[in-house]
């Protein structure tokens, strides 16, 4: 019952996040609203732990894996996440993500040695075909300044940024330190990494008055940051990277229905068929052949005579 409430909270919540993202671009530079997104989240991360005067200390290590979190997890993975939504919907965007889940499990293969099952590799080439055929129209007129395919790389580049996020999360996991804690540090980190790269690439910490912006801000800051990050990992160090990857094929749907609702997201014959094609093949890959087959060839119940 506790894994379907976390597994709920985190694909409601991080599947409106990516219609959130939209009222952040414009006026304020990316690297500059996350920056105060991560510096909100921190601060009340920070706020709670001292609070519940949880215990804070560890040793440089274990530091030196929260910042890779921070890196990969609350850093870059958003900067591309940002500025790939400049040039796709929020529906686009959150169906090309769901590729971290094939990064998960070729990832926790190499650092932890794990076994890759054979329908995997199904999986995989269906989902890869499914990201072609969502972005076929772009391919097919392939050029250097086709803001589709720039958006689709970003995207990808983005997934592979959270999936080793996802490892160090893995190994923090294994080596027994709290989640509540190791975010509160992850996201002051991720504050000063975003920060110098504000200083790094000379832009400016513009802020925008408009409701839209500020609205989105504390939504993604709250609840898109500190409570979705909060179940995400509580989901990984429980299940697993596979298992809990399972949000991964949920939250395009909340997605692709706000994107319909709200961002005039046109259906067409590629987008059904390659999200189809992209939900199978993760379906596929989570899904191990003993349960695709119990599934499949149910044995027949046959009626027993009733006794006279």
């Amino acid at each position: 019952m506790q894994n379907i409430l976390l597994y709920l909270i985190t694909v409601l919540i991080w599947g409106s996040t990516w219609f959130a993202i939209e009222f952040q671009l414009g006026d304020v530079a990316v690297e500059a609203s996350l920056t105060y997104r991560f510096a909100l989240s921190a601060l009340l991360m920070w706020a709670y732990c001292l609070w519940r005067r949880l215990p804070m200390r560890f040793s440089m290590k274990d530091h030196g894996f929260i910042a890779l979190l921070a890196l990969f997890n609350f850093a870059l993975n958003y900067i591309l996440i940002y500025q790939a939504q400049q040039y796709l919907t929020s529906a686009m965007t959150a169906i090309a993500f769901t590729t971290m889940l094939l990064m998960n499990i070729v990832n926790t293969r190499l650092f932890f040695g794990k076994p890759v099952a054979k329908r995997i590799y199904f999986g995989a080439l269906m989902g890869i075909a499914g990201i072609v055929v969502l972005f076929w129209p772009d391919l097919d007129g392939l050029d250097l300044t086709n803001a589709s395919l720039l958006g689709l790389i970003l995207v990808l580049g983005s997934a592979l940024s959270a999936s080793l996020g996802n490892m160090a999360s893995v190994r923090n996991s294994r080596a027994g330190l709290p989640i509540t804690q190791v975010n509160a540090w992850g996201m002051l980190y991720g504050t000063i990494m975003l920060a110098l790269m504000v200083g790094i690439s000379g832009t400016s910490f513009t802020f925008s008055t408009a409701p839209a912006y500020i609205i989105s801000l504390l939504y993604l800051a709250v609840f898109g940051s500190v409570i979705a990050f909060a179940t995400y990992f509580a989901l990984l160090k429980g299940m697993g990277p596979e298992k809990a990857s399972y949000t991964i094929v949920l939250f395009p749907l909340v997605a692709v229905v706000l994107s319909t609702l709200f961002e005039d997201f046109v259906w067409t014959s590629y987008t059904f068929s390659g999200f189809a094609l992209v939900l199978l093949g993760n379906a596929l890959v989570l899904t191990p052949f003993a349960k695709i087959k119990a599934l499949l060839f149910k044995p027949a119940v046959t009626a027993q005579p009733e006794l006279p």
